[in-house]
C-alpha cells in the first residue's frame, strides 16, 4: 500500500511538472513567425531609409537611433509575449 501511494505521488508530481512546460499552440507559433517577419521587413525598410538619408548627419543619426530604439522595443515586446505563451 505504501509503495502504491509513493508511485501515485511520483506520477502526480511528474504530471504537474509537465503541465508547467506547456507547448505553444499552432496559433501562437504562427503569430510568433508573423511578428518575426514584420520586424524583419520593418528593419529592411529602416535600413533603406537610413541609407538614402540626405538631411544632414545629425538628423540622420537621430532617425537611426529612433529606428533602432523602436526595433528593440518591438523585439522585446514580441519575445515577452512568446515567453508568456510558452509558460501558459
Amino acid at each position: 500500500m505504501k509503495s502504491l501511494l509513493t508511485t501515485l505521488s511520483v506520477l502526480l508530481l511528474c504530471s504537474v511538472s509537465f503541465a508547467t512546460l506547456a507547448e505553444e499552440t499552432t496559433t501562437e507559433k504562427l503569430e510568433a513567425k508573423t511578428n518575426d517577419a514584420k520586424r524583419a521587413a520593418q528593419t529592411k525598410v529602416n535600413r533603406a531609409k537610413e541609407a538614402t538619408c540626405t538631411d544632414g548627419t545629425m538628423k540622420c543619426l537621430g532617425e537611426k537611433i529612433k529606428d533602432r530604439t523602436v526595433e528593440a522595443y518591438d523585439a522585446t515586446k514580441d519575445k515577452a509575449v512568446e515567453l508568456k505563451n510558452k509558460a501558459d
